[in-house]
């Protein structure tokens, strides 16, 4: 990889880590559900009139768009808003590497490798480790809403497969259409007309937020990333994913001062050994078996 390419995969883990904080704001702003609705109609509009619809059926589009806008960004939202820290909430949701390895599993029949099997062990280790911290308290809901926000990401992420090789930009801002409509009814029937009527005299801050989510996040980000893995393997990119956790991390104790407790680190270490096994774990078991 290129340095100017490296430097733009560093970039985006940036960018996607600082989302997080981003979303603190915007959910101080409005409501959950109506944040994720303005993400996702600034991401759609007005996109849509400049890239043509993915080559892909228009019922997979729409199902991805209901899965990843309804189901994970409508529960991390929710999470936050209820309190959940934003550095562990962006470590946790990374989750979905498992979750989509699991439900590829049952639904496309594709086995996971020894490597990824290890790995998934030690993240939900880490998983249960964190949960157990939060069981004696209200913040165990909070951390459930980002569990299952992960949930729907792998299972979005195992739709978006079933497409095909398609142009990824293309498929994430036409799939966005279908979940503003769905966000703002749940809002109103769980918000009221107050969030919705406040969109009327918006703040500053509501602004910032949703055109860090929708623009840096998703036309930015997804963008960029989608060129790196046009032009590289996904072992030579995904290992930058592993970056947004700790920025968001970092993000959330140097902006809000979000203190990780002892046991929460514990289980924060093993969630990323983890990730790190899924991603360079069988080149490790190569070089081991190499190396007898």
């Amino acid at each position: 990889m290129t340095p100017r390419d490296t430097l733009a995969a560093i970039s985006v883990a940036v960018v996607w880590g600082l989302t997080f904080i981003a979303i603190k704001v915007g959910v101080g702003e409005t409501s959950p559900l109506t944040l994720s609705a303005l993400r996702f109609a600034f991401a759609a509009v007005p996109a849509v009139f400049f890239i043509k619809p993915p080559k892909a059926p228009v019922w997979t589009v729409a199902l991805y768009g209901l899965l990843i806008g309804v189901g994970q960004f409508g529960m991390l939202f929710i999470a936050i808003d209820r309190g959940f820290p934003v550095g562990l909430a962006s470590l946790l949701v990374q989750a979905q590497v498992y979750f989509t390895i699991f439900i590829a599993w049952i639904a496309l029949g594709e086995r996971p490798s020894r490597a990824q099997a290890i790995g998934a062990g030690v993240a939900f280790a880490g998983m249960a480790v964190i949960a157990s911290e939060r069981l004696a308290g209200a913040s165990f809901w909070p951390f459930l809403l980002v569990a299952l926000a992960a949930l729907f990401w792998g299972a979005g992420n195992v739709v978006a497969k079933t497409a095909g090789k398609i142009d990824a930009l293309a498929f994430t801002v036409w799939s966005s259409l279908a979940a503003p409509l769905p966000l703002v009814a749940l809002s109103l029937a769980f918000d009221g007309t107050a969030p919705l009527a406040n969109l009327l005299h918006p703040t500053w801050r509501l602004a910032a937020s949703v055109a860090v989510i929708a623009y840096a996040g998703t036309l930015f980000g997804f963008g960029l990333w989608a060129r790196l893995l046009a032009h590289y393997s996904a072992a030579t990119v995904a290992p930058f994913a592993l970056l947004v956790p700790v920025v968001g991390m970092a993000a959330g104790a140097l902006v809000f001062g979000e203190p990780l407790r002892p046991v929460e680190l514990f289980g924060a270490v093993l969630v990323m050994a983890g990730l790190a096994l899924n991603v360079f774990g069988a080149r490790w078991l190569r070089v081991l078996s190499g190396s007898r």
